[in-house]
């Protein structure tokens, strides 16, 4: 048994002669919740394999509506016991039929008697039959491979299950029957033990390769440094690998290569310390040519005809002439703007790379850029093009990025080009010409042919029904690499399982940059043992940076859904790769950047007529809706907050091998027609932790390669990456430590047992793993949520390895929240430190998932403190490109663009006080991912507006029942119909799912704190100003700082509720962060409306209609209200875009039940106006600079007001002609139109 462990004395299973229907192997924690809930009666019980510990068992029962869980541990003789209080004898039995037997007896100490067993559900035969699509008719061997660069064999086991490690397994096999043979053999008078001997064979296979492989690595190494010696050497190995005989032999060449190893790598070093000391003598100067270091071929001079953008009154001044060229010298770190003037005469400006201060992407115009030049004296200037397409306004970006990467004075790399492609090649050996696959050619979102040769810095190839050996796949992979980009790139890994493959190579410059490579695979194929399905995975260290790469080829056929959806869990939970210390966590939080590729075999749920029609047509949003992955993504089953790039290209299965004209969507089969209706099959996905940068530059599939009836698709990212950090000033000393210090942390986790938790954080700053008492409060009004809390004095102080804050920056910290019953997780999270460094304690609220699924949220208050001595940082690569939150009306509209005025902890943050932020993951929330998935949206609500789902208890109900939360509002729980807003009427549109700011908030100036982050395209205005759109855009799709990704947005609220419009705000102020003890989730079955509205913003965009929690026994939550305390209206919150108004946040509260405006405007608003004193000067329509200059119609004075400083109109007051000179504002009757404002507004 994999999952069960220690076996009773004798050699005998714990489980008996058969394992027991009351038992179910992999079951997981939630799942075992949902079976004894939907059992219903007390004393219903099940048995499944312990989470936490291997070899372990967990007994859950049901009482009172409540599961508890007793762990069953097998002691050192293998016999089983449930774990007792200290000094309390435990009951020993050799088998868990024995043990359950005694507990089925009354009074033996459990909670109540074992009384209903809960039955696992058994799966027929044929249902894991998966020749549905022809495609396996005949499941392949696997192939042999004769590739020295993949150490496990096809044929090892290389499931990462408990018994996946040689001895476990076999010698288990062996002490069950074989060592009875070797026993009569012995009687009988033989001097061996042929069975032992086979055993130890098989055992060691593993060992023999990973052997051979480093004797390899060791020959080469002597060659170099001992030439002498090294003749000989190579010879042994050469007789020692020649010898490939069964038996004793086979053992004694083992013994042999060890023996040989141990001697090589006992004296290899000094041998090479003598080789250099004799060659640094001879030739100082001169170090041994490394051919790897060859550079890729020079990249030619670009140019782009662009046209200058300017404001219609401004056309006077500059002439007719707009045009422009952009000249783009990469290899001399120059950009050259010439103007054509008249008579063919050209006026020019040359800049060096270190003069382009900025890159700002327009994100309404998708083909509008502006660059910022520094001119003399510490003055910038900004100009704005319009290029020809969105597609050459991401290529410019590209190539300057290069120019500013390669000429910079960094030693390592802020930020590397990753190329991912994964192909279903259909068991034929790929075609000679391959190339429009790596240079992205084809069809949707490819690169541009200016940027389309340039190397990326990793190639990541997953293949499926791949038949050729790994060997001769690799080296096919580097010939192709080597004739586009002359770079001889290297194989860092390749790891095969059958005919499904993944290869990583990497430029040569960056060989040394990998570190801690790890591979792994899981067999999901026919009853979990064939390896003709599954998934192959491959993850390294990048510097500092940790990536995770994933190719499947999961379950064919179109109504295998769940089966897929189970092959999904299944190498979530079994794929072992990553640090080992971060077992507790599923490989979705193990890496910063893990991406996720193969043929996923989703198909689209429509008629096949209606696709053809619609391919035909080229319009694949219909198509999309209907996607199969895209619908469970929906319901949170499978990639849970992972992103996909904007499907643009049409599907790539079913076509007629040798034509790309033609879907083959019928099969004739023994058993009938087979339908295989054209899909998305090969897709490729990513997870990445929050605030870190990436960008999908890229994303299609080609149109010429047609051996296959799949074509083969191709993805390209921009990914930030960290160094190996080295402080300069060495270890802190205990006065400039920095600390990471927790206020307090709250959390709802779905269960129905009341057991005690704990919290264990993880991260690579901390020397090791750090625990939290348990926790100190804990409470519950509806059986299926638990929600628990932890004061300050439960948590402990984390004291990270450095204290740099250009190193905390970057780091990550992982929880996961443990019960003290079983030691079990339920439920992860990930943290950015970024957000939270400062002298003031700031909020976080994420979700938390365990196993894929969805398992409640989270929320606190910390803060990073870091002593002055360390506060020196600069600004990233990645940081350069910002993105322009520029206008919904008027001709230019407001452009709140991040600031660069510098990292100074002044700026990295603003204070919280009591107003403070609401975190991060969750509230500042998915910007980014939105653009990523911006037309996978089923409903007619606005595709920008997404929902965020972990902050509410009512997500965790009726799995696949849609959202009836608006019509259960109930008519006095809506705010009255009167504003006190006059901008109401024209509301600006809430970024997706974000805690959006109100009208009169909605062009705030930039946070201080967002001023170390670039902003990368089509990101939200998040709190930095709310009234940016999110949507589908064409070009420069990605996100600089990633959020987990939005679920698909519900259908609309009614009609009638988006037309009510919020009363005036409230002036009595209340608490931000209430305690939860406070927040009252009402029992299951009351009315559920709480469930429909979001923090910051609500409305059809906002709502959560598809609930997917395991807990079918609830039926739906009400809002979360405080006690004793009627609903109120708030002050004028952010509406729908396209709608009148969208309806208050405390008409119906769901937790956190947090005050309206502290968290939509509280960043960006004067405390005088947010607590409505007399003593503000403000309205709420005018709280920031740039709603002041809008309703001006000067808001492009925006950013040069802000860049110097003035980002308050409380401070504006004291503005002068020459401080407005110096921002930008030159023209005499502006100047005169903004001190007359400022004048009026004092007066009042």
């Amino acid at each position: 048994m994999a999952g069960g462990g220690g076996g009773g004395g004798s050699g005998a299973s714990p489980l008996g002669p058969a394992p027991p229907m009351w038992y179910h192997r992999d079951l997981s924690r939630a799942a075992a919740e949902e079976l004894l809930a939907r059992a219903g009666r007390d004393g219903s019980f099940l048995v499944r394999d312990s989470e936490s510990v291997n070899g372990a068992y967990a007994l859950c029962v049901l009482f009172q509506k409540h599961v508890h869980t007793y762990r069953i541990l097998p002691d050192d003789e293998g016999f089983l016991a449930v774990q007792t209080s200290q000094g309390v004898q435990p009951k020993r039995f050799k088998t868990l039929p024995e043990l359950v037997s005694l507990y089925l007896q009354p009074s033996q100490g459990l909670v109540t008697t074992l009384l209903y067993p809960v039955e696992r559900e058994e799966t027929a035969v044929s249902d894991d039959r998966d020749y549905s699509d022809g495609e396996d008719e005949k499941p392949p061997l696997p192939p042999r491979s004769s590739s020295t660069s993949t150490p496990p064999g096809p044929d090892t086991p290389t499931d990462s299950t408990p018994a996946a490690n040689g001895l476990s397994t076999i010698s288990h096999e062996y002490l069950k029957g074989s060592y009875a043979l070797d026993l009569e053999a012995v009687k009988q008078g033989a001097s061996s033990l042929p069975h032992l001997n086979k055993t130890l064979v098989a055992s060691c296979k593993r060992l023999n390769g990973e052997v051979d492989k480093v004797l390899s690595g060791l020959e080469i190494l002597s060659k170099v440094f001992d030439q002498q010696s090294a003749f000989m050497v190579s010879k042994m190995i050469q007789q020692v690998q020649s010898v490939n005989q069964g038996g004793d032999q086979e053992l004694e060449n083992l013994v042999t290569k060890l023996a040989i190893l141990k001697d090589l790598l006992s004296s290899i070093e000094k041998k090479a310390l003598k080789a250099l000391q004799d060659m640094s003598l001879t030739s100082p100067c001169s170090p041994p040519p490394l051919h790897s270091m060859r550079h890729s071929k020079s990249i030619p001079v670009q140019a782009f005809e662009v046209k200058l953008d300017v404001y219609l009154a401004e056309l006077t001044k500059i002439g007719k002439s707009q045009k422009y060229t952009l000249s783009v010298d990469v290899e001399g770190g120059r950009l050259v703007v010439m103007k054509k003037v008249k008579d063919n005469q050209e006026d020019w400006i040359t800049y060096t790379h270190d003069k382009i201060r900025q890159l700002i992407k327009s994100q309404r115009v998708q083909n509008k850029l502006g660059i910022v030049f520094e001119k003399e004296k510490d003055k910038s200037q900004r100009k704005d093009f319009i290029f020809a397409s969105a597609k050459k306004r991401e290529a410019f970006c590209q190539l300057l990025q290069l120019m500013k990467n390669k000429h910079s004075n960094q030693d390592e790399p802020d930020m590397i080009s990753i190329f991912i492609g994964t192909w279903n090649m259909g068991s034929v050996p790929a075609p000679k010409n391959v190339a429009s696959w790596v240079l992205c050619r084809g069809l949707g979102k490819t690169l541009d042919e200016m940027t389309v040769t340039i190397p990326h810095d990793l190639y990541v190839f997953g293949s499926q029904e791949n038949s050729v050996c790994d060997r001769e796949w690799v080296e096919s992979l580097r010939a192709l690499l080597k004739e586009q980009t002359e770079l001889d790139y290297k194989p860092i890994a390749v790891q095969t399982l059958w005919n499904i493959k993944l290869a990583v190579l990497v430029k040569p410059e960056h060989e040394n940059r990998i570190s801690h490579v790890g591979m792994s695979s899981v067999k999901t194929g026919i009853a979990n043992t064939l390896g003709n399905k599954g998934a192959v995975g491959v993850s390294f260290m990048f510097n500092g940076t940790s990536f995770g790469f994933v190719n499947c080829h999961l379950t064919s056929g179109n109504e295998k859904i769940a089966r897929r959806n189970q092959n999904y869990l299944d190498i979530l939970r079994l794929l072992s790769l990553g640090d080992k210390q971060l077992s507790s966590f599923d490989i979705s939080l193990r890496f910063t950047h893990l991406f996720w590729l193969g043929d996923l075999n989703y198909r689209l749920d429509m008629d096949i007529q209606e696709i053809l029609n619609y391919i035909n047509r080229k319009e694949f949003d219909p198509l999309l809706k209907v996607d199969q992955l895209n619908l469970e993504r929906e319901k949170n089953k499978v990639f849970l907050r992972f992103a996909e790039e904007e499907i643009s290209f049409p599907p790539t299965y079913r076509y007629e091998r040798g034509s790309r004209d033609t879907y083959v969507w019928q099969k004739q089969k023994a058993t009938g027609m087979r339908t295989n209706v054209p899909s998305w099959c090969d897709r490729i996905l990513w997870k990445s932790y929050p605030e870190t940068h990436i960008v999908c530059n890229s994303y299609g599939c080609t149109d010429d390669v047609v051996t296959s009836d799949h074509s083969p698709v191709f993805a390209t990212f921009e990914v930030g990456v960290t160094s190996q950090f080295v402080s300069k000033k060495g270890l802190p000393k205990s006065s400039e430590q920095a600390y990471i210090e927790f206020e307090s942390i709250e959390a709802i986790v779905k269960t129905a047992s009341r057991t005690k938790f704990f919290i264990e954080f993880y991260s690579t700053c901390l020397e090791e793993f750090k625990k939290s008492y348990e926790n100190d409060s804990q409470s519950s009004d509806n059986v299926n949520f638990l929600r628990v809390g932890w004061s300050n004095k439960q948590l402990t102080t984390l004291k990270p390895l450095l204290s740099e804050i250009e190193y905390l920056q970057d780091q990550h910290l992982l929880l996961t929240v443990k019960s003290l019953d079983g030691y079990e997780s339920y439920g992860e999270c990930v943290l950015a430190l970024k957000s939270m460094i400062g002298s003031t304690a700031q909020q976080f609220h994420t979700y938390l998932s365990h196993r894929g699924e969805e398992t409640g949220n989270i929320r606190g208050s910390m803060r990073v403190r870091v002593p002055s001595e360390r506060m020196g940082t600069r600004e990233r690569l990645y940081e350069w490109i910002s993105v322009d939150k520029d206008e919904t009306s008027g001709p230019k509209g407001k452009s709140a663009v991040v600031c660069r005025s510098g990292h100074e902890p002044s700026v990295i943050r603003k204070p919280l006080g009591e107003l403070g932020k609401v975190s991060e993951e969750g509230e500042r929330n998915s910007k980014e991912e939105t653009a990523a998935r911006p037309k996978q949206d089923g409903s007619d609500s606005d595709p920008s507006i997404s929902k965020n789902s972990y902050n509410n208890p009512a997500y965790y109900i009726l799995e696949g029942v849609p959202n009836q939360s608006a019509a259960a509002v109930s008519p006095e729980l809506l705010p009255s119909p009167t504003s006190a807003n006059p901008q109401a009427a024209k509301p600006p549109p809430p970024s997706a799912g974000a805690r959006s700011k109100p009208p009169g908030a909605a062009s705030g100036p930039p946070h201080p704190r967002r001023q170390v982050r670039a902003i990368s395209e089509e990101s939200s205005s998040e709190d930095d100003g709310g009234a940016c759109v999110v949507g589908a855009q064409g070009g420069g799709v990605g996100s600089t700082l990633n959020r987990p990704p939005p679920d698909f947005p519900p259908p609309p609220l009614p009609k009638g509720a988006l037309e009510m419009v919020p009363e005036a705000p409230f002036t009595k102020p209340r608490s931000l962060y209430p305690d939860l003890a406070e927040v009252r989730i009402p029992a299951a079955g009351s009315a559920a409306h709480g469930d429909a509205f979001r923090r910051g913003g609500v409305g059809a965009g906002a709502l959560d209609d598809q609930s997917c929690s395991v807990l079918q026994m609830a039926k739906t939550l009400s809002d979360s209200e405080f006690p004793g305390q009627p609903p109120r209206a708030p002050s004028a919150p952010p509406p729908l875009r396209g709608q009148p108004m969208g309806l208050g946040l405390d008409a119906c509260r769901t937790f956190p039940p947090r005050n309206p405006i502290t968290e939509s405007i509280a960043e960006d608003m004067p405390e005088e106006a947010l607590w409505g004193s007399s003593s503000s000067s403000l309205s709420v329509g005018e709280s920031s600079v740039g709603e002041w200059l809008q309703r001006l119609g000067l808001e492009r004075y925006e950013q040069g007001l802000l860049h110097n400083g003035w980002d308050d109109l409380e401070f504006l007051s004291d503005i002068t002609e020459e401080d407005l000179e110096e921002a930008g504002v030159h023209d005499s009757a502006h100047k005169r139109i903004l001190l007359e404002s400022l004048k009026q507004q004092q007066q009042k």
